[in-house]
């Protein structure tokens, strides 16, 4: 049960990190484009409470999100790829308001997202921004996986 949780959750991922690109670039309305992607895709083994928790969840706090990213960028939020925006936009949300996912897993399943979606090297900007913001935000759950490990 606990893996079909994990990957639920990993495609509930997945599926948001296109709606939040498709959210960004074409500026439709939130319950229109989770319409659509409940429309196209099969749902079944998709955890869709996670997946409409990051879909609403990113835009509802994107000021206090990109808050939080500005430090750790060496550029304008404008002149990021959307895709990798997207996924930092995503990883982020987790860090800050998921606090029942280890931070590991966020930066792991973000880091793949942009791996896979976004530019060649884009993955590693990805994961330089996120675990700076990990240092900070999660800075007591890092320390205690430093002293177990």
């Amino acid at each position: 049960m606990e893996k079909e949780s994990i990957r639920g959750k990993r495609r509930a991922r997945k599926l948001a990190l296109q709606a939040l690109y498709q959210w960004s670039m074409a500026k439709h309305e939130l319950h229109e484009i989770e319409m659509q992607f409940r429309v196209a895709n099969n749902m079944e083994k998709v955890d869709a409470e996670y997946f409409c928790r990051i879909l609403h969840g990113v835009p509802a706090n994107l000021t206090e999100i990109q808050d939080n990213l500005m430090p750790f960028l060496d550029r304008t939020v404008e002149s990021l790829n959307p895709v990798e925006l997207s996924a930092l936009r995503l990883g982020a949300f987790e860090l800050l308001y998921c606090p029942e996912i280890p931070y590991r897993v966020a930066l792991d399943e973000a880091i793949t997202l942009a791996k896979e979606y976004g530019s060649q090297e884009g993955h590693r900007y990805v994961n330089g921004v996120l675990n700076g913001l990990a240092k900070k935000v999660r800075a007591v759950e890092i320390s205690i996986n430093i002293s177990h490990e």
